[in-house]
């Protein structure tokens, strides 16, 4: 198996599928349809739109990702999620071309008290979380050559994300409470798409005998909860002048009891990467790498 010349990017507009255009073009012709050409949530006609593409690999970073909403909109979270999800990797699978599937840490449960493997059995506890499980099914169920990358609290210089609620919150109020009993790992869009980019290519020079599909985790070193993260955005935020109203060591730490969601969080979704590490020799840069990095990327005013 060489590696892709043309590669079919599904989210190519979101936040992680920005950086996959970049990644991924240093290993082919990256097509990246728009939603409406492609929409996810009309499973019934994907299979018809994907054959006018003539992909040698299928890349999928698109994702209904509005945890709360999909509490009350469960169909188009499952049609996107799940069912589109089944089918892109269906097709995958019956034209002998790998499927990469971008997946979350919300499969979890959050009780486990320890990082996850990829062999824990998942125990999702919102209709985002199933959604993404039954999706993650489905991939290994198509049998085919795939890769599913799952990974949590994902920011980047586009799209909504933490960092950038965080920062409107602080220049708009001059009192900001934040969660201090979820813990996980914030990870960088741009880290996601590299190391996608990276194993993927490994990955196809391994041949068609030796494709190591399965589920690997993505994480920076290291983890911190909410609280913590927002603390050290507002720190980065500082040093680089950007208006505050509320300084790092205001930030009030509240508990995740106090602040009611449709959706339920995982307590605890820290990732062990120990199997990325094994497979393609990767090693994961502390999480505060990535978040300063990115304020050196950001204007001012973002």
């Amino acid at each position: 198996m060489t590696t892709p010349a043309r590669i079919l990017l599904l989210g190519g507009s979101g936040q992680v599928g920005f950086e996959l255009r970049r990644s991924l073009a240093l290993l082919g012709k990256v097509v990246a349809p728009s939603r409406d050409a492609c929409d996810l949530a009309r499973p019934h006609r994907l299979a018809d739109v994907l054959r006018h593409f003539d992909a040698d690999v299928i890349v999928n970073a698109a994702g209904y990702t509005a945890v709360d909403a999909a509490e009350r909109d469960r169909a188009t979270a499952w049609a996107v999620n799940a069912e589109s999800t089944a089918v892109l990797a269906t097709f995958a699978a019956s034209s002998s071309i790998p499927f990469v599937h971008v997946s979350s840490d919300y499969v979890y449960d959050g009780e486990k008290g320890e990082p996850y493997v990829e062999d824990d059995a998942p125990a999702p506890l919102s209709v985002y979380g199933e959604s993404k499980a039954a999706g993650d099914a489905a991939v290994a169920a198509a049998r085919g050559a795939y890769l599913i990358f799952r990974a949590g609290w994902i920011y980047g210089v586009h799209g909504n994300n933490f960092v950038r609620t965080i920062l409107r919150a602080a220049r708009e109020k001059d009192r900001l409470q934040v969660v201090t009993d979820q813990w996980g790992t914030p990870t960088s869009a741009a880290l996601l798409a590299d190391v996608a980019a990276h194993a993927l290519h490994d990955a196809m020079r391994r041949g068609d005998g030796a494709f190591p599909s399965g589920v690997y985790h993505v994480a920076p070193e290291g983890a911190a909860t909410w609280h913590a993260y927002a603390c050290q955005v507002l720190t980065y935020a500082a040093r680089q002048g950007m208006p505050l109203r509320v300084s790092p060591d205001a930030v009030e730490a509240t508990a995740s009891a106090a602040r009611a969601t449709p959706a339920r969080r995982p307590r605890d979704t820290r990732l062990d990467t120990s199997k990325l590490a094994r497979t393609f020799g990767l090693r994961m840069p502390a999480w505060q790498d990535g978040v300063s990095r990115l304020f050196h990327q950001l204007p001012r005013s973002w």
